[in-house]
């Protein structure tokens, strides 16, 4: 029988003198003599260091790689020269007994494992089960279980009913490409993993359900960013019936600010209530619908003043501004960051400076000098100010300006409060938009959404000027979820697909079960899933969604660690009745 009596972090001066068992990892040995070796052992716990003092008990270790799992025996004594940086470092071991529990067969690792996050990422995923080793990386996923454990135990305060919907279910048009399932009983159909439980919850409050919630696989074929990972993803999932926008909103700052400020880098978060912001308005202020708060920049519309030059890029453009005073970069910097802006977006950005005698300096400084005056007053300029200036059409201008705005923010001195977290509302977003790729209306975000005014305004108004019960949850720049106020009316739905040219057979085809649901009486309701392993990155303060997934893909979607997506057998297409084309 296995067994310790310790963990590796557990052991401590009150210990001295005892005899204990522990086991882990050979994490490393230094051998100073034939009759000398310092060795650490390493398990999910933390490490505590052994020393062998006779040649006989070194040779237990002779031909033992690194990271093979040991069962040491020994007995615990004050060491000499005390290690701070570890729990267990007034202590030390001097072993009696050594049992190698499974070896290591490899004398050489693919990379060491605390310097893993150093190495490929591909490398890292592919031996991702050395990487987890790696006490940096495996605290990631200790923060990550926490967090989710905080957010059941508080969403089942709130009186929260945890339920789970199913994996197998039919596709369904939710704005990303379906994952599809073959059916092996049903020949040429096929089952579609969720991308999000969007109707099952939405049926739950029409089958009497009150307060829904769960921490939802969510599954969709799309590519890979840094806040984003391929394949499936997590959200806290919820929704409530006889509910409206303010109730989702005091659940949600009731819940998330004690979880950030507890687990989180930063130690302050915003209080409720959050900022609201309408989306026009975050367009036309922050120039992007993902603000992050803790820059105090704003972009101006300059379009009047600036379309009066000679300027080429400014004719017949829309032209935004950033102003800020405590940018003082040098003109290489300065360069630098114009070219960032070009790599994200795929527009110029422009500059000029304000010097301590008022004169217009630098960039496209000559082609506003015979105008000066009009833009200080415009702008409020005073010396030492620094205007970063873009153009283009206006989707193109405001997203650019979003980009300027940000990285001049985190530049400038005194203008970025980078250490909390916090959080505001975007809300009032369009009903409908104009496809880039159609050209046709479309639904703006989700189809299921409550029009601000109901069956009045999708009768009278223009469908362009039709506002929604929608909502996005942002922190500090980064979307952490989408979320409306349901429509729950079937005529109210039925006139809302009709302005995308879906009638009210398309809506019954394409769903069903919730259409009729709906039919037999819905409460009112609303909800909203803020993205889990979003949540997680800003917590353990990671630029990458893939550091606080256990075992994620890479960005091209691929389990390079299992070897997924793989060809499988002519045996398994054949009994699910798909043949592949060539």
């Amino acid at each position: 029988m296995q067994s310790r009596t310790h963990h590796c972090n557990e052991l401590r001066l009150a210990d001295a003198g005892k005899t204990v068992t522990l086991c882990g990892w050979l994490d490393n040995e230094r051998k100073v003599s034939k009759n000398l070796s310092f060795v650490v052992l390493r398990d999910f716990y933390g490490s505590t260091q052994f020393v062998f003092e006779t040649e006989e008990m070194i040779e237990k270790l002779e031909g033992v790689n690194k990271e093979s799992t040991l069962q040491i025996t020994g007995t615990v004594r004050e060491r000499e020269n005390k290690n701070p940086q570890i729990e267990t470092g007034e202590i030390e071991v001097v072993p009696t007994e050594v049992v190698v529990l499974g070896k290591c067969i490899y004398n050489a690792l693919p990379f060491e494992i605390r310097q893993s996050k150093d190495a490929d990422e591909n490398f890292r995923l592919k031996y991702r089960y050395l990487d987890l080793r790696n006490p940096a990386v495996k605290d990631k996923i200790v923060l990550r279980s926490k967090i989710v454990a905080e957010l059941r135990q508080r969403m089942i305060g709130q009186d929260f009913l945890e339920i789970t919907t199913p994996i197998l279910t039919c596709s369904s048009p939710e704005g990303a490409r379906d994952y599809l399932v073959p059916s092996r009983n049903h020949p040429g159909k096929f089952y579609a993993l969720p991308q999000a439980p969007q109707q099952f919850k939405q049926i739950l409050m029409a089958s009497g359900f009150d307060r829904y919630f769960q921490i939802a696989p969510c599954f969709r074929d799309e590519d890979a960013r840094a806040d984003r990972s391929p394949g499936e993803f997590y959200q806290l999932d919820m929704e409530m019936a006889f509910a409206s926008q303010e109730d989702v909103f005091a659940i949600i700052e009731e819940v998330l600010p004690p979880v950030f400020e507890k687990y989180g880098v930063f130690k302050r978060a915003s209080k409720a209530p959050f900022i609201r912001i309408p989306y026009l308005e975050a367009l036309e202020t922050y120039g992007t619908d993902k603000p992050d708060l803790r820059i105090d920049l704003v972009v101006q519309d300059v379009t009047e003043l600036f379309g009066k030059t000679e300027f080429g890029p400014f004719q017949n453009s829309t032209i935004k501004a950033v102003v800020t005073d405590g940018y003082s970069a040098t003109r290489k910097e300065i360069d630098k960051m114009c070219a960032d802006v070009e790599v994200e977006t795929a527009n110029k950005a422009f500059w000029f400076r304000v010097d301590e005698n008022g004169e217009f300096v630098g960039g496209i400084s000559k082609f506003l000098a015979d105008r000066k005056e009009e833009v200080i007053r415009a702008l409020q300029l005073k010396p030492g100010d620094f205007v970063g200036v873009c153009a283009g059409d206006k989707n193109s201008a405001v997203k650019t300006a979003g980009v300027i705005r940000r990285m001049l923010g985190m530049a400038s001195a005194g203008h970025f409060d980078k250490e909390q977290y916090t959080f505001c509302w975007i809300v009032d977003f369009p009903m409908y938009e104009i496809g880039e790729e159609s050209g046709k209306l479309e639904f703006c975000h989700n189809p299921f959404s409550m029009p601000q005014g109901g069956m009045q305004a999708l009768q009278e108004m223009e469908p362009l000027e039709i506002l929604a019960y929608q909502y996005d949850l942002v922190c500090n720049g980064v979307e952490l979820s989408s979320g409306a106020v349901r429509n729950h009316d079937p005529e109210i739905m039925v006139k809302a697909f009709e302005l995308v040219g879906l009638g009210e057979e398309d809506v019954k085809a394409k769903f069903p079960a919730m259409y009729n649901a709906f039919c037999y009486g819905a409460p009112p309701h609303a909800g909203i899933a803020p993205g889990v392993d979003r949540m997680v990155m800003l917590l353990a303060g990671e630029d990458s969604i893939r550091e606080v997934i256990p075992f994620p893909m890479n960005k091209q979607a691929m389990d390079i660690m299992m070897g997924a997506p793989a060809e499988v057998e002519k045996k398994q297409l054949d009994e699910v009745h798909i043949s592949i084309k060539e």
